[in-house]
Formats: structure tokens, C-alpha cells, sequence
């Protein structure tokens, strides 16, 4: 069943678009680690936040033409346990060259923090700054939907 609402809900060309990905992302402000390289320090992402940027890649497309407006984006976060902390920074990354030029464009920041031990994932809602309401009743309906 979640491969058909999967299917159903990666509508990256319509507006707005809604998105679903499986897995549990890293946060951004704990992703990174201490390597050398070179013999210089450099900081580089966790292997989590790969692996997380691997699969998002994998399961998310790019849009036919990409949004240049302002956004408001309404995300839900369903990690495995209660300890990570609330941080979709990391989505909205990975979102730019795939739903909008930069993530700079991100304006409106909705952001819930949800648990499923079994299916982590992010429910993902974009669309223009003056449809928030819109967007973030649509991200509602489709949490309902998919319970």
C-alpha cells in the first residue's frame, strides 16, 4: 500500500506538489564530521546524511520547470525513536534543482515532528507563499488519507 501512495504522491509538476520519501534524515546541524584531507581539517557530511541524500535522490525526481517564486513548504518528519531532533534543513537542500532554484526561496518554513518505528519518512507539501493555508491543510488531508 505505501508504493501506491508513494506513487500517488510524488506530484512534483503539479501545484503544489507533494512528496513522499521513506527513510529517516539526518539533521543538519549534527551531520557533519571532522576528516582530513589534504592534511587540512575539513568538515564533511555524516554517513547517515549520505545515505539519506542517496535514497532522497533515488526516490525524488526533478520538476519539469523548477519554481522561482517565493515558497512556503509544510513537511512532516516521521523519525524511528523520539531522540533525533526536528530539523528538515536537510530536505530543503536537497529540494533545491529538484522543486526550486535555491532554498533561499523557501519563505514559510511548516515543520511537524511525527514517530513511526516502522516506515520513517517525510511528507513534503511546496507551493506558492501566498497559498500557506493551502499548503498546510494539504499536507493534513494527506496525513489523513494515508492513515
Amino acid at each position: 500500500m505505501i508504493n501506491k501512495l508513494k506513487k500517488k504522491r510524488n506530484t512534483l509538476d503539479e501545484t503544489p506538489c507533494i512528496i513522499t520519501v521513506s527513510g529517516e534524515p539526518a539533521s543538519k546541524a549534527n551531520s557533519r564530521r571532522l576528516v582530513m584531507m589534504g592534511g587540512k581539517p575539513r568538515f564533511i557530511k555524516s554517513k547517515k546524511a549520505l545515505g539519506y541524500s542517496s535514497g532522497f535522490n533515488t526516490q525524488v525526481g526533478c520538476r519539469k520547470e523548477l519554481i522561482e517564486y517565493d515558497v512556503c513548504i509544510a513537511i512532516k518528519i516521521f523519525y524511528k525513536s523520539r531522540r533525533p531532533d526536528l530539523d528538515a534543513s536537510l530536505i530543503l537542500d536537497l529540494l533545491e534543482d529538484k522543486v526550486y532554484k535555491n532554498d533561499r526561496q523557501v519563505k514559510i518554513k511548516y515543520i511537524e515532528w511525527g514517530l513511526d518505528k516502522e516506515n520513517p519518512r517525510a511528507v513534503i507539501v511546496c507551493g506558492a507563499v501566498e497559498d500557506k493555508d493551502s499548503i498546510i491543510d494539504t499536507l493534513h488531508r494527506t496525513l489523513r488519507e494515508e492513515s
